[in-house]
């Protein structure tokens, strides 16, 4: 058996060219050819002939990098590697194929295991990305993030011109595997799958609620918006110090105004996986309700998909009490399946930030602007919004949820362990027409969030350039090209790694240069990029 190579001559090219993101590739940077991997043999093979050819390989699992860096590739081929689904458990090895998709991952292995990794909820995200990046999801305040299990991968890396297969930990080469636990895809070889230590029970049961609070109560109260704000992400910055909260992840959308409401996807479970102690879903529920009115969810929510449930209409009583008016009662797997969405195919444009303290003033002013008085009557932004993820917990903390990863020590290529919420800017669009005006709204309205308490328009994290940061800079898993440069190109003391990867950076270079000694894998923020 040996891989396939689908050329521009081929009727499947056309598809299979593009990612999840349609903006790639742009015209002329098409790839000479995709050469699709049915086994680990046909990857070490297809990247065998790349290199002897001295084509540029690029690696694609699920195909959702938000930058071009896969789809552009005019000088090489995209090694795919998606049919690597293996799934299985051996003793205390659960290995995950770098093909598998979340959902399948997630339904697969909880038959085999009954565990639930603490991974990602959209649906159809690679695993051979996602879990490189970092790794994060609904369950990771319980558990922590998906590198904080990995145990070794296997690896394809290039020296002297020949490709070679290894099984990489932190016992036979724990520099390489310390950039494979966050570093980012395609920075020194081919995943083709990760190993990891038993993973976490899935919990019994969990309680989903979703709300919307209509945009109609804030349009002309700005500081009713700000005490919403407030509400929120001074209940995060608490509960990353309060264990019991640690089964409680939100999704806080903060929409453009023409969305019409603003969401709020919340999953809960307590410590024990169960619903025996409701309370920090009642508590923050509460805090919520307490500032704006909501309404029964009935209208799209970007960034979730369909409306997902019928909502209950009356509080619902478990063993823990009653919970909140339209929370729904669901087994985990089914609950994963509900909120399990990666939206369509579209144009986007995407940012990131973690922030270690609740809204200041002045975020707060450019959420405002940004959300409410610019383009206010414009549909063409109602896809448009800033997801806040709550964030912390067993991320940032020693907890039982994990397997006893410590977070002060670390030995991870993420750095950032002290952050309660997690950031996602986010606008789609169909029309190629509408790229510039799409891109630079989000670029001058991150920008301006960042300001006064960044630099250089970005969350830049505790740095020379920044001393004192109340920002943990931004997930490689949602890359960024303007970060290369920052609102102006050559601004002092400027380094786009350490938005990335903090005072890790230097170290993670140094790594890639020496697994890569030629370069094979390059892109335009790989380890070690300039501008």
């Amino acid at each position: 058996m040996s891989y396939i190579s689908i050329e521009k001559n081929d009727s499947r090219y056309e598809t299979l060219k593009k990612g999840f993101n349609q903006r790639w590739p742009v015209d002329g940077a098409e790839a000479q050819a995709i050469y699709v991997c049915r086994t680990v043999e046909d990857a070490q093979q297809a990247l065998q002939q790349a290199v002897s050819s001295g084509l540029r390989p690029t690696i694609r699992s699920g195909g959702h990098c938000y930058e071009g860096f896969v789809s552009n590739n005019p000088d090489g081929v995209i090694i795919d590697v998606g049919f690597l689904t293996e799934l299985s458990v051996d003793d205390t090895v659960y290995r995950i194929g770098a093909g598998n998709q979340n959902w399948d991952g997630y339904v697969n292995m909880f038959k085999l295991t009954g565990s639930a990794p603490p991974g990602g909820s959209c649906y159809s995200v690679g695993s051979g990305g996602h879990i490189v990046g970092g790794g994060y999801g609904l369950l990771s305040r319980l558990h922590g993030l998906t590198v904080d299990w990995l145990k070794a991968v296997e690896l394809l890396t290039v020296s002297g011109g020949q490709v070679q297969r290894q099984l990489v930990s932190a016992s036979n080469e724990p520099e390489l595997f310390k950039l494979c636990r966050g570093g980012g895809g395609g920075n020194a070889g081919i995943i083709t799958s990760y190993h990891f230590e038993p993973l976490p029970e899935a919990p019994a049961q969990v309680a989903l609620l979703v709300k919307q609070y209509p945009w109609s109560q804030f349009a002309k109260d700005k500081p009713r918006f700000k005490k919403f704000l407030m509400a929120y992400s001074n209940f995060m910055k608490q509960a990353d110090l309060d264990p019991e909260t640690y089964g409680l992840f939100t999704l806080f959308k903060l929409t453009h105004i023409s969305a019409g409401n603003i969401g709020l996807v919340v999953q809960y479970t307590d410590s024990n996986g169960k619903l025996d102690n409701i309370q920090p879903l009642v508590d923050l529920i509460k805090a919520m309700d307490s500032v704006a009115k909501s309404v029964p969810v009935s209208t799209y929510i970007p960034g979730t998909g369909p409306n997902p449930f019928t909502q209950q209409r009356h509080p619902l009583r478990v063993a823990g009490g009653d919970l909140p008016v339209g929370t729904v009662v669901y087994d985990w797997l089914y609950a994963t399946q509900t909120v399990n969405g990666s939206g369509n195919n579209q144009r986007g444009k995407y940012k990131s930030s973690y922030m270690k303290e609740a809204f200041a003033e002045a975020e707060m002013e450019a959420l405002f602007k940004y959300l409410v008085e610019t383009y206010p009557d414009d549909s063409d932004f109602s896809q448009s919004l800033v997801q806040v993820d709550s964030y912390g917990g067993a991320i940032n903390h020693i907890a039982k949820g994990n397997n006893g990863f410590d977070p002060s020590k670390n030995g991870t290529a993420v750095f950032q362990r002290n952050s309660v919420m997690k950031l996602q800017y986010q606008t789609y669009w169909t029309d190629r027409a509408q790229d510039d005006k799409h891109v630079q709204w989000l670029r001058d309205f991150y920008y301006e969030v960042h300001q006064e308490h960044g630099y250089n328009g970005t969350p830049c994290p505790e740095s020379v350039a920044n001393p004192n940061s109340r920002y943990e800079g931004c997930y490689i898993g949602y890359p960024d090209i303007d970060m290369l440069t920052g609102k102006v190109p050559g601004a002092a003391n400027y380094n786009w790694g350490e938005l990335y990867y903090g005072k890790l950076y230097e170290q993670l270079v140094a790594i890639k240069n020496k697994y890569d000694p030629d370069g094979i894998f390059k892109f335009s923020m790989a380890l070690g990029a300039t501008p």
